[in-house]
């Protein structure tokens, strides 16, 4: 199987540098209502592509359905890709704690910390690279918090035919309202599905739903509310997605390879793939595609790009911007004609 073709994708970004036009992202982007509906398509948003990270939430639901009880930032760090400073490494460890474990059963890859001040601390006091530090360790803590309280093995907790990751996966496809087209080997070993982009568009919009109505469904309410209340273990302080969370008050993620969810509490949504895999324009996407739509006002989109989109630098000084693509431009142009 594939994801879907350059020729099936359209131009959602490009680069400007000194006025020249240098490179383009092309890509496929979807926006639904807050009803479910698909109010705005660019490019191919059926065929399948492999969701990456934007799918931790919803590993943190299989991990507390199966009886990991996470709470507040355990929550959070466990849905996020962290940049591994020591706050993030104290929170996956108390989750290994809660479960009788320690780092030595996390079968990620160890790292160092993207979080720069960790990182010089860990070199300087002679550490090596730790499986904790990995960005992914939350959600793996959680994993095997969920194994050791329903009683299922804890050593083969990453192989796809396990109790858990089968629990995962129809958690996921539920969420997508969908079945799963492939399951592959995630960077950090985890089994990751491949959906459409609309069906994490759907999963996005019952999670940022969810925060206003957690009768409507209690777990991803659960899980919502975490990521929005403790956006720094999402991802980290002053990095993109954290910034999202608190200027848009929703549910923001990043996924490897190119691909950005939001879910607003109106329930509308937005999901975006670069098929180059790059996240640079990512962000500039959404935040427009839900402007556009209407969902988000003029200034609030305004203030998310100037906090999360940079220029593009010359000689350390800015010297061209990251600009919105032609079927986004188009896109934008014919919605604002009808309204």
């Amino acid at each position: 199987m594939q994801t879907f073709s350059a020729s099936d994708a359209v131009e959602l970004a490009r680069i400007v540098r000194s006025g020249f036009v240098e490179s383009r992202h092309v890509g496929s982007a979807v926006v639904l209502s807050p009803e479910g509906k698909v109010v705005a398509a660019l490019g191919d948003v059926t065929t399948p592509i492999f969701a990456r990270s934007t799918l931790k939430p919803f590993q943190s639901i299989a991990s507390m359905n199966a009886g990991a009880e996470l709470q507040g930032a355990q929550i959070a760090l466990a849905s996020g890709s962290h940049t591994g400073s020591f706050e993030h490494m104290k929170v996956a460890q108390s989750i290994l704690q809660e479960a009788s474990l320690d780092a030595s059963a996390l079968q990620c890859p160890a790292a160092w910390p993207s979080d720069e001040s960790s990182y010089h601390a860990l070199v300087s006091a002679g550490h090596p690279k730790q499986k904790l530090a990995f960005n992914c360790s939350g959600k793996h803590a959680a994993f095997l918090w969920g194994c050791k309280k329903s009683d299922w093995p804890v050593e083969t907790y990453l192989d796809a035919e396990h109790p858990l990751q089968k629990l995962t996966l129809e958690t996921i496809s539920e969420y997508a309202q969908e079945e799963i087209s492939a399951v592959g080997v995630d960077g950090c070993g985890a089994p990751v599905a491949a959906i459409s982009l609309t069906g994490l568009a759907r999963a996005y919009s019952t999670l940022g739903a969810a925060v206003e109505n957690i009768r409507a469904d209690a777990r991803a309410a659960t899980v919502a509310t975490a990521m929005v209340d403790y956006p720094e273990f999402v991802q980290g302080y002053g990095e993109p997605v954290t910034v999202l969370i608190e200027k848009l008050d929703a549910v923001v993620k990043n996924g490897a390879e190119g691909i950005l969810a939001i879910g607003l509490r109106s329930g509308a949504s937005v999901a975006v793939k670069a098929l180059d895999g790059s996240s640079r324009a990512t962000s500039l996407v959404a935040v427009r595609l839900l402007e556009a739509c209407g969902y988000i006002s003029a200034a609030l989109a305004d203030e998310c790009v100037d906090a999360v989109v940079r220029p593009i630098f010359g000689g350390g000084e800015p010297v061209g911007s990251i600009e919105l693509g032609l079927a986004v431009e188009e896109l934008k142009e014919s919605l604002g004609a009808d309204s």
